[in-house]
């Protein structure tokens, strides 16, 4: 992965240039090894059909301003380490992937939209050490057991920085938990609709802040997964922290425990300004119908 070849995927995301990187045609491209980014980078999959899969995934790094679109990841592995470039003028010596499809390591001003994500070795989508101003939207996840973890370690205060948003996705069928699984920061988790989770919904430890507004939450028959959320802590210390449920609609028995102070919008950064404005969660369906991978086709719009 030393002499990544012009007009590659891997060639395109590490140039110094901003870059709207665009397809040629339809393609599954099976990665090595983790294919890592420079900043000020789109990857934008509309028109063609760009499956990623059967190999690494993506590894945001040290960077700001990536828009990851429309594209579909599925099926990802851990993969051998090595030499890997990470830039025109430096390659560096990697250690084995975790199998992420998408992961997040200290970086901000990130846009994942219109991702569908299903079936990889550790989490599909990781946001982790001090990453912020992340926005996860209209995605479709489906059949994976860790989905999203939103801060890595009990013991990485850094990520008392980290704000996320997570909008219009659909959690569809086969997720077991961390839709999203949070720690330290401040949570927006607004209108995505949730179906039949096998374990949980929402987790957190670590005082995390967690705002849920106008999401659908349809639980499944078995009688001891209705409650959305799940706290590790003792409920001495998480019923301090703001875990609030706003608009919401709950189906099948499904609940969402809350905690702490009640939503204050004067209150920073709970100011109507800096929120997105929700639908009711009776909206959810609509929001969220096209969301995942737009099959698009050229010279229409999407």
């Amino acid at each position: 992965m030393d002499k990544p070849k012009n007009g590659t995927l891997r060639h395109a995301v590490i140039q110094p240039e901003p870059l709207w990187i665009i397809f040629a045609r339809s393609m599954v491209i099976r990665l090595k090894q983790e294919l890592i980014f420079a900043s000020d980078k789109t990857v934008d999959g509309r028109g063609v059909r760009v499956r990623i899969a059967y190999g690494a995934g993506l590894t945001l790094q040290f960077v700001h301003n990536v828009i990851i679109h429309n594209i579909r990841i599925h099926n990802i592995v851990s993969t051998p380490g090595g030499m890997i470039r990470d830039a025109v003028d430096h390659i560096g010596l990697r250690t084995v992937s975790d199998g992420d499809g998408i992961n997040v390591f200290s970086s901000n001003n990130i846009w994942i939209d219109h991702v569908s994500l299903s079936k990889g070795t550790d989490g599909l989508i990781d946001v982790i050490e001090g990453s912020t101003a992340i926005t996860i939207s209209n995605c479709k996840f489906n059949n994976h057991n860790t989905v999203m973890l939103l801060g890595a370690h009990d013991n990485s205060t850094k990520d008392t920085i980290m704000q996320v948003t997570v909008a219009f996705n659909r959690f569809g069928k086969g997720l077991v938990q961390r839709m999203p699984r949070c720690r330290w920061g401040f949570f927006h988790v607004i209108n995505n609709d949730y179906s039949k989770w096998l374990m949980y919904a929402i987790g957190g430890s670590s005082n995390p802040t967690i705002i849920s507004q106008g999401n659908r939450f349809k639980a499944s028959d078995n009688p001891f997964t209705k409650q959305v959320t799940k706290r590790e802590s003792t409920e001495s210390e998480w019923k301090k922290w703001q875990w609030r449920s706003e608009g919401d609609k709950f189906v099948n028995g499904a609940y969402f425990r809350e905690s702490g102070p009640k939503i204050k919008h004067t209150i920073s950064p709970l100011k109507e300004r800096n929120l997105i404005k929700f639908k009711p969660g009776s909206y959810a369906g609509r929001l969220t119908r096209y969301a995942g991978a737009l099959n698009c086709v050229a010279g229409k719009s999407c």
